[in-house]
């Protein structure tokens, strides 16, 4: 093909497709701000009231996971690594499948808003406080990185500045869901991940077109080794294969779908335990969706440039640029086409800012604030609420800056979920599956998977792993044929793995390095989880575990998978999980009421209705 021609920038029409999305998203904020009354209670804002349905809900964890982070990430992990990462089809499955059937039943019962109010429930308040402060840090790293990763894309294809897109990016998303809550996070994500949708479409489309066809395409990938599907080397070292993806990925991603208050909160604000399932069924739909569209357009990255690297050629200075190049190279004559994909990057970080400002405040309030200021009115607590999204939307645009210095942000986003969510996994694991686990060594357990957790992931960042351990496939220049300043591109190349800043170079290798410090970044949470469990049920057989009385509400128990059947049974016996304790406006979560675990009351009034 030829040189890779210079781009042009954004017309009016690409403004003014643009425009419309953030218009849009504004505008259900402002609704949601004023309808039904407005935002009375610090319910209603951080849990929609606790009446949404199946269908939004799946809509907006779907629109939730699909960050800018995917629809600029994936393609370009595809595009330098393979189509092996579509493997992440059979991850989600089991990801669902746990979520659904052993963290929904639990988190449901207890009627709980913050998921870290069940560490305390289960075990005592300062496991709780280990838990929300965690999770704090963890996720205003992680949204730092998704506001970032936007604005690289609006810097590539219109020439806006890096840090106005970044500004921009985090006072929209703030601005909508302090004025109108979940209610607004979710349906905005309903309208965004059309959005999404239409972007990922038209870059398919035209590609395919421009390509000669799919089956075009295809070939292409396949002559460059990028159907790579099948790598069942068992090597924990090895960054992508088989294993490391079913058995790593389900661990990474159980952590943002299983416990992670920003996904829990949602399926949690449903009206029955019923729709908060079918919820989570639903989105395992969309998630496939995304990994096809997204792995497809990594593929016709690579059909498009397999002769001649855009990076290697100087066009794009980081790989996560590559797909907003591609997208002016085929759409620049289409006006609004390529302000459409910029809104589907752009709706994806609206999405998941927005769901992660509500459940930082969210957490805050139920875990920082109500336990120890109970004289608060709950029209205050929702101004408190309100205030805190300001606030957290604020800290979230700071560590973007942050995130400029991660280098490739799909791993580094699944990497900060790994050091600091395996823990967390393990912690809630140790509490709902073990039902001898007690505090010393839920908090030993918590404490020893953390160090060894942000022992590798941060020496992986200081040492990144060899080009044998990463396996990146080849990229060619020979189809360029001309020179850019002065320097012969007819050769062939291998993209570099690790862009990080943080990387120590001139370094002589040692067999820590080459092995610890090598382990597949989605091992990290692995490790985590497995650290957690083992060294927790450890410590509680040795501090007397075995000797506590505990409520059977805070486990796992046979009933709740068998439940899963009454809705075959007659109707008086599937609406049973209408006795949610918050569902119809009732009492507030145990926590608060009874700190001491006395659930004398509330226990005989479940238990007179449980499945």
């Amino acid at each position: 093909m030829d040189a890779p021609r210079v781009l042009g920038n954004f017309v009016v029409w690409d403004y003014v497709v643009f425009a419309g999305m953030l218009l849009i998203s504004a505008v259900i904020g402002i609704y949601y701000a004023f309808a039904g009354g407005g935002q009375q209670t610090s319910k209603d804002f951080l849990m929609g009231g606790r009446s949404m349905t199946a269908v939004p809900v799946a809509l907006s964890l779907t629109a939730s996971f699909m960050s800018a982070v995917t629809v600029l990430g994936t393609p370009a992990e595809v595009y330098r690594f393979g189509a092996m990462f579509s493997i992440f089809g059979i991850t989600y499955f089991f990801v669902v499948v746990i979520s659904a059937e052993v963290f929904v039943p639990v988190f449901y019962r207890l009627g709980i808003t913050s998921t870290y109010e069940y560490l305390e429930l289960r075990f005592n308040r300062y496991i709780r406080l280990c838990g929300t402060i965690l999770f704090i840090v963890q996720t205003i790293l992680y949204t730092g990185i998704v506001i970032y990763a936007p604005a690289l894309a609006l810097n590539q294809v219109t020439g806006f500045d890096l840090w106005g897109a970044v500004v921009a990016t985090g006072v929209v998303c703030t601005f909508y869901c302090t004025l109108g809550g979940l209610k607004a996070v979710v349906w905005t994500d309903v309208f965004q991940v059309g959005i999404m949708v239409a972007g990922f479409a038209s870059v398919i489309i035209q590609a395919s077109i421009t390509q000669g066809g799919i089956s075009t395409i295809i070939s292409d990938a396949s002559n460059g080794g990028r159907l790579n599907f099948w790598n069942f080397n068992p090597n924990p070292l090895q960054r992508h294969s088989f294993w490391t993806i079913i058995i790593g990925g389900t661990f990474t991603w159980s952590t943002i779908y299983g416990i992670n208050q920003s996904q829990v909160q949602r399926y949690i604000s449903c009206k029955s335990r019923l729709h908060a399932k079918l919820s989570l069924y639903i989105n395992l739909v969309g998630l496939w969706v995304i990994l096809i569209c997204s792995v497809f357009c990594g593929l016709a990255l690579y059909s498009r440039y397999h002769d001649c690297d855009p990076w290697t050629a100087k066009r794009v200075s980081q790989a996560d640029q590559l797909m907003p190049y591609l997208v002016l190279d085929i759409l620049q004559d289409y006006p609004g086409v390529p302000g459409l994909f910029v809104a589907c990057a752009y709706s994806g970080t609206l999405s998941t800012v927005s769901s992660s400002i509500n459940a930082l405040a969210a957490v805050t309030v139920e875990d920082l604030i109500k336990p120890y200021f109970k004289s608060l009115s709950e029209r205050a607590l929702s101004w408190i609420s309100q205030g805190l999204s300001v606030l957290y939307g604020a800290l979230c645009i700071g560590m973007a800056a942050v995130a400029s210095l991660m280098g490739a942000l799909l791993q580094a986003a699944l990497s900060i979920f790994g050091m600091v969510g395996g823990p967390l996994l393990g912690l809630f694991s140790l509490g709902i599956l073990v039902s001898f686990a007690n505090s010393a060594g839920a908090l030993a357990g918590l404490l020893v998977g953390f160090v060894i957790s942000l022992w590798v992931g941060i020496g992986a960042q200081l040492y990144p792993p060899l080009p044998e351990r990463t396996m990146p496939l080849a990229l060619e220049t020979y189809g360029c044929n001309n020179t850019y300043n002065g320097t012969n591109l007819m050769t062939t190349t291998e993209m570099p793995f690790s862009t990080s800043a943080f990387q120590t170079h001139n370094v002589e290798r040692t067999p820590l390095m080459d092995n610890w410090y090598s382990l597949s970044y989605l091992y990290f949470s692995t490790i985590g989880t497995l650290t957690t469990l083992l060294v927790g049920i450890l410590i509680s057989l040795a501090t007397g575990g075995r000797k506590q009385n505990l409520d059977p509400r805070f486990l796992l128990t046979k009933q709740d998978f068998l439940s899963n059947f009454d809705i075959f049974k007659k109707k008086n016996h599937t609406l049973s999980y209408k006795s949610h304790p918050i569902e119809d406006g009732g009492t507030d979560n145990p926590a608060f009421n009874h700190i001491e675990l006395n659930f004398t009351d509330q226990s005989s009034k479940i238990n007179g209705t449980r499945l």
